[in-house]
């Protein structure tokens, strides 16, 4: 790794532009990759195999073009590739993402968390251990809300059918007070301000952007490979997408 080498940020859209603004906010200097897989997209709706394939192959593509460290800004990717890339690339920091059950949890005494993400981060057993861990110290309830991924992709964030879409699924499980909302993936805190409207404004939400850009600088300081001077870094935007509005898109996101 070299101090000037870029930083590539991983996502299966437009999602991951919510932690590349925190990335980017956390270290100025650096420079970043932005890619977002939209040709495959959703993949909260795919096989763990085929997640796992996508997500490798993107970046086996940045590890290609020389970045010095690789962000899966997805919930998703990183519960199906997150470990086996580490063993591919040892040398590499990887940084995953994690839904931001732990600071949820300990908001309260035994509070009740709703964890809104998609069906294959759920699903998957690295959720499944996130669960088992806190299952005492509170009432975890599983969300699945896989449409809110095609609501921010077609950058429709406020409108009145995301909002009804979201009454209807928090109908499910509003029996019972909700003191936490965790937002389980990175598209969802392009519509916090709709959730919050729904949930109301004494539900705390979390995510887990700041404390994943936290992770990324600690490991690149362990590296000796922050770096500390120079000018503010640039964005390189990428996609798969065949839409030629889609780069716009992304940046009009990344300025909200």
């Amino acid at each position: 790794m070299k101090k000037e080498q870029p930083i590539g940020v991983f996502d299966s859209g437009l999602g991951g532009i919510s932690v590349l603004r925190e990335l980017v906010s956390l270290l100025p200097k650096e420079d970043f990759i932005y890619f977002g897989d939209a040709a495959h997209a959703p993949y909260g709706e795919r096989t763990e195999r085929e997640i796992r394939a996508l997500t490798t192959a993107q970046i086996d593509r940045m590890a290609a073009e020389g970045v010095k460290a690789v962000v899966l800004a997805c919930n998703t990717a990183t519960s199906a590739a997150c470990a086996p890339l580490r063993r591919r690339y040892r040398q590499m920091p990887i940084i995953g993402m994690e839904p931001a059950l732990k600071p949820a949890i300990l908001s309260g005494e035994k509070p009740r968390v709703v964890v809104m993400a998609t069906h294959a981060t759920l699903r998957q057993k690295k959720f499944a251990r996130l669960m088992e861990r806190f299952k005492d110290a509170g009432d975890i309830v599983k969300l699945p809300c896989p449409e809110i991924v095609e609501f921010v992709e077609c950058g429709e964030i406020h409108s009145a059918a995301l909002h009804e879409y979201l009454e209807e699924r928090f109908s499910s499980v509003s029996q019972d007070p909700i003191d936490c909302v965790v937002l389980g993936c990175t598209h969802f805190p392009f519509v916090r301000d709709v959730i919050q409207d729904v949930v109301g404004q004494a539900v705390q939400i979390f995510d887990g952007a700041a404390g994943t850009a936290r992770e990324l600088k600690r490991r690149l300081l362990e590296a000796d490979a922050l770096r500390e001077s120079g000018q503010k870094g640039v964005i390189e935007w990428l996609s798969s997408s065949s839409d030629p509005n889609y780069i716009e898109r992304a940046k009009m996101l990344y300025a909200l």
